[in-house]
Formats: C-alpha cells, sequence, structure tokens
C-alpha cells in the first residue's frame, strides 16, 4: 500500500495527481492546499474518476497529515511568468518550501520538490526538514533530459525511445546537456549520419527555452511535469533501481559538494542513494561547474 501526499494544487499539483492515479502509483492520495475547498473540490473531481484508473482513495487532507505517507509531493508555490527565469521565483517560494519543510521534521517517507526554483528549494527543504539528502529529490532535469530526447527524435526522425542523453546540473538557465555522451541506438549521436554538430548549441537552446515558450502559449507548464513526478514515484515505490537525473544535495563530490543539482542518480525505495558523475568532456566539466557556482549564489541570496 502505497500513501502519497501532494502540497499545492495548482497546474501543477493537479496534473501531478492525475498522472500518478492513471500509473497506479498510489493506493491512497492525500491533496493539500491552503485553500483547503480547492483541495476538497480536487479530491471529489478526482474520485468521480475512480472507475478509470487503478483503485485509489483520493481526498483532502491537512498538512500535518502528510507526515503518515510514503511520499510527499511539494508542488506548491507561486509559477513563473514568459519573462522570468526559475532563479526570479527564489524569494517567495523559499518562504513557503521553509514552512512546509518544518512541517515534515522527523518524517519517514520521500519528499519530492516540484516547484521552482527546484534546485535550490531541493537543498531548503533539505536543511529545513533535517531529513538525509536521498531522501529529499527534486525532479531536477528529468524533464529536460525529457525534452532533449524529444527534440533529438524530431532532429533525426528517431523515436525518443531510442535516445540516450542527459541535461545536468541546473533545472534552468544554465543546465549542461551532455554532447559526448548521447547515443542513439548505441551509436555516438556525433557519429549519426548527417547530424552536424554546429546544430547542438540550437537544440540546447530549444530544450533550455521550452518552459518559456508554452507558458507564453498557455500560461504554465504541467502535464510533462506530471507526468515525470508519477515516473519517479513510481520508480521510488518499486524499487526499480533506475538512474534518473534527479536533484538532490550533493555530498562526497569535491566539485559539487553541498548544492543541490542533478546528476544521474540510482532511485529505489530509500530515495536517490547512488549519484554517479558521468563522463564529461572539459568543456562540459566547466560548464557543469559553472552551473554549480550559478546555484550556490542563488541559495546564498536565498539566505541573505
Amino acid at each position: 500500500m502505497n500513501k502519497v501526499g501532494i502540497v499545492g494544487l495548482g497546474w501543477v499539483g493537479t496534473s501531478v495527481a492525475i498522472s500518478t492515479l492513471h500509473r497506479g502509483v498510489a493506493d491512497e492520495l492525500l491533496l493539500h492546499d491552503v485553500r483547503p475547498g480547492l483541495a476538497e473540490g480536487e479530491a471529489m473531481d478526482l474520485s468521480h474518476g475512480s472507475s478509470f484508473y487503478p483503485s485509489a482513495e483520493v481526498r483532502a487532507a491537512a498538512l500535518e497529515e502528510m507526515t503518515s505517507t510514503d511520499a510527499v509531493v511539494i508542488a506548491a508555490g507561486r509559477g513563473g511568468t514568459a519573462d522570468e527565469d526559475r532563479l526570479d521565483l527564489l524569494a517567495a517560494n523559499v518562504s513557503i518550501a521553509r514552512q512546509i519543510a518544518r512541517a515534515l521534521r522527523g518524517y519517514g517517507g520521500l519528499v519530492i520538490i516540484v516547484s521552482n526554483p527546484v534546485d535550490v528549494l531541493t537543498k531548503v527543504v533539505t536543511e529545513e526538514s533535517g531529513l538525509p539528502p536521498a531522501r529529499v529529490l527534486g525532479t531536477g532535469t528529468m524533464l529536460d533530459t525529457a525534452r532533449l530526447k524529444d527534440v533529438l527524435a524530431e532532429e533525426l526522425q528517431i523515436d525518443p525511445r531510442s535516445i540516450h542523453g542527459q541535461v545536468v546540473g541546473e533545472h534552468g538557465d544554465s543546465e549542461v546537456v551532455l554532447w559526448s555522451s548521447v547515443r542513439v541506438g548505441g551509436r555516438s549521436l556525433r557519429a549519426w549520419p548527417g547530424f552536424r554538430r554546429d546544430r547542438e548549441p540550437v537544440l540546447a537552446t530549444t530544450v533550455r527555452r521550452a518552459a518559456y515558450e508554452i507558458i507564453q502559449r498557455k500560461g504554465a507548464t504541467n502535464h510533462a511535469i506530471g507526468l515525470v513526478t508519477a515516473h519517479l514515484l513510481e520508480g521510488a515505490f518499486r524499487d526499480s533501481r533506475q538512474v534518473l537525473t534527479l536533484s538532490r544535495l550533493q555530498v562526497g563530490l569535491p566539485e559539487f559538494e553541498d548544492v543541490a543539482l542533478s546528476l544521474p542518480t540510482v532511485i529505489g525505495r530509500s530515495g536517490g542513494t547512488s549519484v554517479i558523475l558521468p563522463d564529461m568532456d572539459p568543456e562540459e566539466q566547466a560548464a557543469l561547474e559553472r552551473s554549480a557556482a550559478v546555484l550556490r549564489k542563488a541559495y546564498a541570496d536565498s539566505t541573505a
């Protein structure tokens, strides 16, 4: 029996809820929002669709009840606008994250951060809750990695599931595409017939700006991140040992010590327990170190 709580029921929180139910991840789903009526309404609406997803109980809950769950998803906070980057959300959302983290002190489950800026909030929640870094995970660059595969799929006319590559670092403007290790059907992308390396900066920009383009058109990004979060929860509950580009507070990596950013991480029931430092060329290594510096500064600004 897996019990999941979602804190924050805006565009993203509700997409996480429906994706979690459709995937059959939760046997019980608790919903919380600062607007109690919204949580109750969403619970009622989702419950009315129970004939069309695997059996699960859905109900509104107080924040204090979240400590009875196996995983809590934090989707609370202000969303961004088309002319803001994710770090522009820092001041408003750090305060909200601190409040939620204090309510989770002593919690025994996993905490999944979806709200932005996800990397800074992942560090804030880890420190404020007192939980081990392996059990406080940001969705990080999982979505950016999926976007990379989608962009390359269109470029190469290949199914995205046959493309293997990673975006690491910040979930934001300093993110790093590891072009040197992208593989298509076991072959290096850079050796793929017809692929030109001068396309890499263009494609990286498309990936990096994807959220801005969506927000400009519809006001928010929500469906893909809902799917990403449900996939992460499923991997954890099934102890899948998948390697995902999660954000967590890094420990034992000298260049990235005490900063939360995305690196390939093994996910299981105990959280993100093993972090893998991927092979990188010197340019990618330098870019990842710059991304870490951006995040260190952002965290310092949040505590000033």
